[in-house]
């Protein structure tokens, strides 16, 4: 059964390209928080494990895999154009 999960916060990387930015999302409560490295995030959403989501005014909005020109996998919303802009948005994991 595949799970949803909502993404609350991002751990920033520190490259200049945006699209690389991100190293980690987490999310949870205060009780029982999680945190993933992106290349787990990519997996589990490639193999159909876990639909990942962000809130956008209080809408649910889907995050998906996208390739950067250089062959590069990352991960930004559908409501997105080519940079994570609204992973981005979020504030930083503790």
């Amino acid at each position: 059964m595949q799970k949803t999960i909502q993404i609350k916060c991002i751990r920033r990387a520190n490259h200049w390209k945006p699209r690389e930015r991100i190293s980690h999302v987490g999310g949870g409560s205060l009780v029982n928080r999680w945190k993933l490295e992106l290349d787990e995030v990519i997996q589990k959403i490639e193999s159909g494990e876990c639909v990942f989501f962000v809130n956008v005014d209080s809408d649910p909005v889907a995050v998906k895999v996208a390739v950067d020109r250089d062959g590069k996998k990352y991960i930004k919303t559908v409501a997105d154009g080519d940079l994570p802009t609204h992973l981005l948005n979020l504030p930083e994991c503790p």
